[in-house]
C-alpha cells in the first residue's frame, strides 16, 4: 500500500482521465443553458413568465440536489472507493441526460435535472480522487490542472449548446451529450487505477466528518473560503447585462458583450489555476489563498467606475487570474489537514459550501443591485473578499506563520 504523502504510482494517469471526464461531464451539464427556455417552450409552456420561471427551476434543480448529496457520496467514496463513485456518477449522468432528450413535459425535465444532481458529482469526485492519489508536495498543481479542465468545460459547454441544436436539434443534442459522458464512463472504468486501502475503509466506517478532526479551524476556514469564492464569482451575474447596457452604445451588442464579460473571469481562471497551484506547492497554500483574495478585492473596486466595456472585460479577466488558484489551494489545505479516511466526506462538505455561495451570490447581487445600486455589488463583494483574506491570515496554522516569517 502506498503512503498517502507519496501518492499513487498511477496518479498522473488518473489525473488526465479525471481531467477529460470532468471536462466532458461539465460540458454536458452546461450546454443546455442557451436553449433551455426554448426547450421548456417546446414542452408545452406558452406564457413568457412561466417559461422563465421553469427554466430557472430546471437549471437550479441539479445544483440543489448536488449540494445535498455531495457529502454522502464523499463519505461512501471513503468507504467503498473513489473510483466507484466516479463510475456511478458517469453512468447515472449518461442515463439521465439522454432521457432529457425524450421528455414530454416540463415536470419530467425538472425531475431528470434533479436526478443528474443526485447521481452526478463526477467533477467533485475527481477532486477527491486526485487529492487523495497525488503526492502531497504536488497536490495543488494537480488540483489546479483539474480545476482548469472543469472551468474550461463551463466555458465550452454553452458555446456548444449555442451551435449544436441548430444543426441536429435539441433532443439529439441531449443524446450526443449522453454519449459523450458514456465514453467518460468507459475511460473511468478501464483506465483509472485506485489502490485499495482496507485500513482507510475501516476507519471511514468507524467515524468521519468534522467530528473526527482534531484541528477543525483550518478546514472550517476553507469551507468558508470556498463559499466566498463562488459568491464573488456569481454576485455580478444578475446585474451584468444591465450594467453592460450602460457602457455599450449599440443595444444590439449588449448581449454578446455581456457574454464576453461573463467568460473573461472563467478564462483567466483556466489560464492561472495550474500555475498558481504550482506556486502554492512551492511557497505555501495559505500565502496564495490570502494573496489572491486580497488582489481580487482590490480589482473589484475599479469595476464600479468603468466607463468602457473593455475596461470591465479586462478587470474581470484579471480577477479570474487571481482567483484561479483558490479552489486547488482550498482542496489541498483540506487534504493536508484531514485523514485519508475522511477526505471524501470533508471535500463533499466543501462542495456543498461552494454551492451555497453559487446560490447566495446571484440572489444577494440581484437584491443589492436592484435596491441600492449596481456599484454597491462590487463594493460589497470587495469588502467580503478583503474580510476573507484577513480571516485566512489570522486563522492560518502556526507552521504556516513560521514558514511565512522565514
Amino acid at each position: 500500500m502506498t503512503d498517502a504523502s507519496l501518492g499513487s504510482i498511477h496518479s498522473k494517469r488518473n489525473l488526465f482521465v479525471c481531467l477529460a471526464g470532468s471536462f466532458t461531464t461539465i460540458v454536458a451539464m452546461t450546454l443546455l443553458l442557451p436553449f433551455l427556455p426554448l426547450y421548456v417552450e417546446e414542452l408545452g409552456l406558452t406564457d413568457h413568465a412561466a417559461i422563465v420561471q421553469w427554466s430557472g427551476i430546471a437549471y437550479g434543480a441539479t445544483f440543489f440536489a448536488a449540494a445535498i448529496v455531495a457529502p454522502l457520496w464523499g463519505r461512501l467514496g471513503d468507504i467503498y472507493g473513489r473510483k466507484l463513485m466516479l463510475v456511478r456518477a458517469a453512468i447515472g449522468m449518461t442515463i439521465a441526460i439522454s432521457l432529457m432528450g425524450m421528455a414530454t413535459t416540463v415536470w419530467q425535465l425538472v425531475a431528470l435535472r434533479l436526478v443528474v444532481g443526485l447521481a452526478g458529482g463526477y467533477a467533485s469526485g475527481s477532486m477527491v480522487l486526485v487529492a487523495a492519489q497525488t503526492p502531497k508536495d504536488r497536490s495543488a498543481w494537480a488540483l489546479g490542472t483539474l480545476s482548469a479542465g472543469i472551468m474550461a468545460g463551463n466555458l465550452v459547454g454553452p458555446l456548444i449548446g449555442g451551435v449544436l441544436p441548430q444543426l441536429i436539434g435539441i433532443r439529439a443534442t441531449f443524446l450526443c451529450a449522453g454519449a459523450a459522458i458514456f465514453f467518460a464512463f468507459l475511460a473511468t472504468l478501464f483506465l483509472i487505477r485506485e489502490e485499495k486501502s482496507p485500513a482507510r475503509k475501516q476507519a471511514a466506517k468507524s467515524g468521519g466528518g468534522l467530528r473526527s478532526l482534531p484541528h477543525k479551524g483550518p478546514v472550517l476556514a476553507m469551507l468558508f473560503t470556498g463559499m466566498l469564492l463562488m459568491f464573488a464569482n456569481m454576485s455580478i451575474e444578475p446585474i451584468i447585462t444591465v450594467y453592460v447596457a450602460q457602457l455599450v452604445a449599440d443595444p444590439a451588442h449588449v448581449t454578446i458583450t455581456a457574454g464576453i464579460v461573463m467568460s473573461a473571469a472563467a478564462l483567466g481562471s483556466v489560464l492561472s489555476a495550474s500555475r498558481l497551484g504550482r506556486l502554492a506547492d512551492r511557497i505555501g497554500y495559505w500565502r496564495v489563498i490570502t494573496g489572491t483574495l486580497a488582489v481580487a478585492a482590490v480589482l473589484l473596486i475599479p469595476q464600479a467606475f468603468v466607463t468602457e466595456s473593455w475596461q470591465l472585460i479586462l478587470l474581470r479577466f484579471l480577477m479570474g487570474l487571481a482567483l484561479g488558484g483558490l479552489l486547488p489551494c482550498i482542496t489541498a489545505v483540506i487534504r493536508h489537514n484531514v485523514p485519508d479516511s475522511a477526505t471524501g466526506a470533508i471535500l463533499g462538505l466543501s462542495i456543498s459550501a461552494q454551492y451555497v455561495g453559487q446560490v447566495a451570490g446571484p440572489v444577494s447581487g440581484g437584491f443589492v443591485g436592484g435596491h441600492i445600486g449596481m456599484p454597491a455589488v462590487f463594493f460589497g463583494t470587495a469588502v467580503l473578499l478583503a474580510g476573507g483574506a484577513l480571516f485566512c491570515h489570522l486563522v492560518r496554522p502556526a507552521e504556516a506563520r513560521n514558514a511565512a516569517s522565514t
